[in-house]
């Protein structure tokens, strides 16, 4: 296949496991509240959010390894390609035991980031539990990286949605069964084991090779690479979870566990939408390896970056004015109530976060498939500092509020300005101006486009909450779409994603 064809084949199947999954994990969250309290939510976000803190173990290994394999799958260098495969056997399975430990030795800890702790019984166990499902998924998941950067992720996809479908219906079996989060729980660990050995046996009928006794020792140049690789990923791991994986920890013990279950609604929905949107990028992030492995023109690389964007500004424009106008009522409908709902600054908070996350996609596809870590390898460390000290002190003025505007304050006084300038000096080798020109561009339509259609939906007043939602959703499917396409019809990113698609329908997709 080529990169294109690919590509689509692995976004369509990523789509197509994606809807089914959110169908089945919405219908999964009210069979959750049917069955159990709040409290629960609140814990299921918070022991997770503890858990990824903790798979600070995994060390960025997972990107440097995803760069290293593009040349050599390009090459069709199996005998390096086997050598990686070796290290990354090792470097995952003591990642997976680290993580086991670190989750042991927190258990007399994880009771301080609450600020008070529920009378939920067997909660440690239910900790534990949740720990050894995070420490799991690192065993035998090396070749699941092989595949991807294959090109060959609708693979990988078929057999997580297919699983995480299974774990879905059997959880609502046990709710309605049983009514016990223990057991609710344990469902998760057999079923991400499951999943990780029909992976890695797939993957051994793919690539017989992994099977070989006879391995190489691995280039000492490359293993200096992956280790430089791994050490600014590190810093960029870090800086990732602390700006996005600590709120429900912040929420717990700054504003309650009851904020936090209600926050895991808002975060079912825009995780739910990330995705799906990061099946995009992630469907492309192979190809984009390929193309700058195999050493083309950076002026194509930058051609393709620029319809990226454009297409991230789209869709994350689109997603933004949906969420600011159909979150409050969708939870409203969804779950029968209005007492699980923030204000509408915090839903434009936690919006804002959501957009800003996702214009950002881009830039960091192309910097990851360059391998480009280590030039804003300090650029985390910042971001940390000034997210946690914004969140902190803002969250005592402003509550729940506060915890997600210091994340906007972290995003636009760090992170939007340093990794492009970093992805164009260091990858493209030219001036970012233009691309600070269009973001800014995009972000001020987004913005003028979102209070439009929020005005305009204002001015529903149907009895119905069902039909107020329905005619809601039309409003946001129309309005915004067609003001980008009369700004945007004429650009050239257009037209190029129109051809694409006019080419998909006509079956004539060329290279």
């Amino acid at each position: 296949m080529t990169r294109t064809q690919a590509s689509l084949k692995n976004l369509i199947t990523a789509f197509i496991g994606q809807a089914a999954g959110i169908l089945i994990s919405f219908i999964a969250r009210r069979a959750f509240l049917d069955c159990l309290d709040e409290q629960y939510l609140g814990i299921s976000g918070l022991f997770s959010n503890i858990l990824t803190v903790l798979s600070l173990a995994e060390l960025g290994v997972g990107s440097a390894m995803t760069f290293a394999l593009y040349k050599p799958l390009a090459e069709n260098d199996i005998s390096l390609v086997r050598s990686l495969m070796r290290l990354y056997k090792r470097a995952y399975n003591a990642i997976g035991a680290a993580v086991l430990v670190l989750a042991v030795l927190f258990v007399p800890i994880y009771p301080r980031f609450m600020d008070e702790v529920p009378d939920i019984p067997h909660l440690t166990a239910i900790y534990l539990l949740y720990a050894a499902n995070t420490g799991i998924s690192y065993f035998f998941s090396y070749k699941r990286t092989l595949i991807i950067c294959d090109q060959k992720r609708y693979v990988a996809t078929m057999y997580h949605y297919g699983f995480y479908f299974a774990l879905n219906i059997a959880q609502i079996a046990v709710l309605y069964a049983t009514r016990n989060y223990l057991l609710f729980t344990a469902m998760q660990l057999l079923f991400t084991a499951a999943e990780n050995i029909a992976v890695s046996l797939t993957a051994d009928r793919m690539y017989p090779y992994l099977r070989d006794k006879d391995v190489s020792p691995l280039p000492e140049a490359t293993l200096c690479d992956i280790k430089k690789n791994v050490r600014a990923m590190l810093m960029h791991k870090v800086g990732s979870i602390v700006v996005l994986s600590t709120d429900n920890i912040l929420i717990s013990k700054l504003v309650g566990i009851a904020s936090t279950g209600i926050y895991s609604n808002y975060y079912l929905i825009t995780n739910a939408l990330e995705r799906v949107i990061g099946q995009i990028f992630t469907s492309i992030s192979a190809g984009v390896g390929d193309l700058n492995a195999s050493g083309e023109d950076k002026s194509r690389l930058m051609t393709s970056f620029y319809r990226i964007f454009f297409m991230s500004f789209w869709i994350m424009g689109f997603s933004f004015v949906c969420l600011v106008c159909l979150f409050n009522p969708f939870i409203c409908l969804w779950l029968k109530t209005d007492s699980l709902i923030f204000g509408m600054d915090t839903v434009v908070l936690i919006s804002a976060v959501f957009f800003l996350t996702g214009m950002r996609k881009s830039v960091l596809t192309y910097r990851e498939a360059a391998g480009a870590f280590y030039y804003d390898r300090y650029k985390p460390i910042v971001e940390s500092l000034v997210n946690i000290i914004a969140s902190i002190v803002l969250a005592r003025v402003m509550g729940v509020s506060g915890i997600f505007l210091g994340t906007v304050i972290s995003t636009l006084t760090v992170c939007i300005w340093v990794e492009p300038y970093v992805l164009f000096k260091h990858v493209f080798r030219s001036s970012p101006k233009k691309y600070f020109c269009r973001l800014l561009l995009y972000t001020a339509v987004t913005g003028a486009v979102c209070a439009l259609t929020y005005f305009v939906c204002g001015c529903v007043t149907i009895a119905s909450p069902l039909w107020d939602l329905a005619v809601r959703v039309l409003i946001c499917a129309l309005l915004p779409n067609l003001i980008f396409l009369a700004l945007f019809g004429r650009t050239e990113e257009f037209k190029f994603f129109l051809k694409l698609l006019t080419d998909i329908i006509s079956g004539k997709l060329k290279k």
